[in-house]
This record gives structure tokens, C-alpha cells and sequence, in this order.
């Protein structure tokens, strides 16, 4: 399970450090995809095999499913850390996320999210009442 908030750097040749205690779960590689909210994520190569399945059953006669597919399919990119626990981030995904410097990656249970900094401090205050507010209808009764 991909739990907490952690605040690395991206160095200079874009490799981003992958928190230590994550490591030994992604050793296998990683899949980077373009998350929803501009930010992108970071699934262990198994956990997005299935999703892709999952996806795969979905009504292509549906634009947003079409669109959500191609997304998350097309801009896929495999990784594979190195032995300090580093990514290299493509140009697109810096670009769709906005990344500098500055990042944030968080725990989403059973992949990652990596955000720019800046860009998830806005976004955390912006849905702070959404998360307060939470209410049965939005998370399906899984609360």
C-alpha cells in the first residue's frame, strides 16, 4: 500500500528519487501515466497490467471512456529505478504536470502521484471542502 506525503527534488537531469520506502514495491518497474489534475502517476508495472484490463472492458462507443483510455494507455511510460531509486520523468509528463523542481509525491493507495509542488498546495487548499464534505454518493458507500 502507497501511503503518505513526501517532497523530493527533481535533479537536473529530471530523474526524481522515489521514496526509500516504496522502493522494494516498484524494484520490479514502473508504469508513468498522466493522472487526472495535471498531475501524473506512478503505478508498479502488475498494479497498471490490471487496471489496462479493467480499462479494456470499457464501451469504446463511450467518448469519456474513449478519451480516459487513450490517456491513460498513450502516455504511458515504462521506468525502471535505478540502484539510488531514480525515475527519469519524459519532457511530456514534466509538461502536462508542470513539474519544477519542486514535487510532491503522495500515497494514493495503490499507486503514486506526482505533483509539482506548488500545483498540489493549490489544489489541496482549493479541495479541502471536498474532502471535508465527502459524502456517501461520491465514494460509492465504501465508507
Amino acid at each position: 500500500m502507497f501511503l503518505g506525503t513526501y517532497t523530493p527534488k527533481l535533479d537536473d537531469k529530471f530523474r526524481l528519487t522515489v521514496p526509500a520506502k516504496f522502493r522494494d514495491q516498484l524494484a520490479g518497474g514502473v508504469m508513468v501515466t498522466k493522472g487526472q489534475d495535471h498531475s501524473l502517476d506512478i503505478y508498479p508495472r502488475a498494479v497498471f497490467a490490471e487496471r489496462a484490463e479493467r480499462l479494456a472492458q470499457a464501451s469504446r462507443s463511450n467518448p469519456s471512456a474513449r478519451a480516459f483510455i487513450r490517456n491513460f494507455a498513450g502516455s504511458a511510460d515504462e521506468q525502471h529505478p535505478d540502484s539510488q531509486g531514480r525515475i527519469t520523468i519524459a519532457p511530456a509528463h514534466r509538461q502536462y504536470a508542470g513539474l519544477t523542481k519542486e514535487c510532491v509525491v503522495l500515497g494514493s493507495v495503490d499507486h503514486l502521484e506526482l505533483w509539482d509542488a506548488e500545483a498540489w498546495n493549490s489544489y489541496s487548499d482549493e479541495h479541502e471542502d471536498d474532502f471535508s464534505q465527502a459524502v456517501d454518493e461520491a465514494l460509492q458507500g465504501l465508507l
